[in-house]
């Protein structure tokens, strides 16, 4: 593994290479971001030439950034067999061949480590690794995917044996809320489960309604479909609220600072904003946490320093009742995706969104890295 530092020569800008779907948001983003920094437009590597191809090749000179393949119906169907967006199934399949991709890149100077890439992207290890660095996490029986979880009679077994009355079971390979339940067990058997996943036509969809289901035998047949893509559980942690809502916190780090975050609310269990969550206000996050809202960064900056391979990370931080405690849910390798927001005041990225700020990262040697920011900002309307 090789730590990713700044640049230490400003005199020389980064000649950029992206490896992403070439019509999506983020590489457009990323894109005007250079163009605003007076850099040059990146070099665009489509993934789907990269999954055709067997790979691709990288001047020693170009600094490389991978981005997400989501968001593109060819390439899904080379990654998962299925060019349907909304379909739960075949995360594993996903894994495997996304991860091998990554392995065909050829030189470069790489943003995104390839071995973190592959921890990122499993939530078991990916906790584990946060786990044994020292950084506060839910308490979790398949940590590490040393318990196999074969299908709901393990999950019950494991919530049983952890006494772990609520818990959030996941996809191992999951993203964006993907196949997330939150099951909440109760006296004389009773079972409810949110989550975002149907059953239509004998297969499994996300749903961008969160729906509940109270019957024992619907779940069991939810999560034993799921069981063959893996699945990791954590216990459900009880989140503090603003303005009546639940809510935690999305975090982001760049070269080992943070300099982005946006408190994320909702009425559910589950805070994706694509669920029906809604942006909470930072600055109220940041009073109610008072002198621990410099821990809460912390601990977020101490999630990315696990990674240290890779230039920027964004930190899932679930703050305890009362906001005084904190904990990591996830680190999500794409988690800079937040149009139009500002970085905090003290991170050295207060007018810059989170592409410019990376890119300016870039360019920055690393004794100059600001110090830790102390109090949020407000996105632009």
């Amino acid at each position: 593994m090789t730590r990713w530092t700044a640049r230490t020569d400003d005199r020389h800008d980064p000649r950029l290479a992206v490896v992403g779907n070439p019509e999506n948001r983020r590489v457009a983003l990323l894109t005007a971001a250079a163009a605003e920094a007076g850099l040059p437009a990146p070099r665009i590597v489509p993934w789907l030439a990269v999954l055709r191809d067997g790979g691709a090749a990288f001047a020693d000179d170009e600094t490389v950034r991978l981005d997400s393949p989501g968001e593109n119906g060819e390439v899904d169907r080379l990654l998962r067999d299925t060019d349907d967006p909304t379909r739960v199934e075949g995360s594993a399949v996903w894994y495997a061949r996304f991860t091998a991709a990554v392995r065909t890149l050829r030189g470069g100077v790489r943003l995104d480590d390839p071995g973190e890439l592959a921890l990122l992207f499993d939530k078991r290890h990916c906790h584990r690794t946060l786990a044994a660095a020292g950084v506060p996490v839910p308490e979790s029986p398949t940590s590490g995917d040393t318990v196999p979880v074969r299908g709901w009679a393990d999950v019950r077994a494991l919530m049983r044996g952890h006494r772990m009355p609520r818990a959030f079971v996941k996809l191992a390979h999951g993203s964006s809320g993907s196949g997330v339940f939150a099951v909440a067990t109760g006296g004389g058997g009773r079972v409810v489960a949110t989550t975002s996943v149907e059953c239509a036509d004998g297969r499994l969809h996300n749903s961008l309604r969160v729906r509940r289901y109270t019957r024992e035998t619907e779940i069991a047949a939810l999560i034993d479909a799921l069981a063959p893509d893996g699945l990791h559980i954590e216990r459900w942690l009880p989140k503090a609220s603003l303005d009546g809502r639940t809510a935690d916190l999305r975090i982001v780090v760049i070269a080992g600072r943070a300099t982005h975050a946006v408190v994320r609310t909702s009425r559910s269990p589950l805070t994706n904003l694509h669920l029906g969550g809604a942006r909470g206000d930072l600055a109220d996050a940041a009073r109610a946490a008072g002198p621990r809202w410099t821990e809460a960064l912390r601990i977020s900056e101490a999630a990315a320093a696990a990674f240290p391979g890779t230039l920027c990370v964004g930190v899932d931080l679930l703050p305890a009742i009362g906001w005084q405690r904190f904990a990591v849910g996830e680190v999500n390798a794409f988690g800079d995706l937040l149009p139009r927001l500002t970085g905090l005041p003290g991170s050295g990225a207060e007018d810059l969104d989170t592409y410019r700020a990376q890119l300016t990262a870039l360019r920055r040697p690393a004794s100059h890295l600001p110090s830790r920011p102390c109090q949020p900002s407000r996105p632009h309307p």
